[in-house]
């Protein structure tokens, strides 16, 4: 499974993209479950955020969906730090 996140907007309005290839992971089966829950939350057109929060777009095997701050799932929210901090 192939997951992509990429963040844009904030204050500084930098975007930051970053992606997890799951396949041979030994924790596969976790990021499987943790990416099926960010998408059956997620909307097919991005949501209105905040003023200088972030909006997120979220593609796991082709599949994109779009959240926004503060309405992040706490499946979103988990799924977009963990893909941002071990995503190349």
């Amino acid at each position: 499974m192939r997951i992509q996140v990429r963040r844009t907007g904030g204050f500084a309005g930098i975007e930051r993209q970053a992606e997890v290839d799951t396949s041979g992971r030994p924790d596969a089966s976790e990021w499987h479950a943790l990416a099926e829950r960010a998408l059956s939350a997620g909307r097919g057109r991005p949501p209105a955020g905040v003023p200088d929060g972030f909006s997120y777009e979220i593609t796991v095997d082709g599949r994109t969906v779009h959240a926004a701050d503060p309405g992040l799932t706490e499946a979103q929210r988990d799924l977009v730090r963990r893909v941002l901090k071990e995503g190349a």
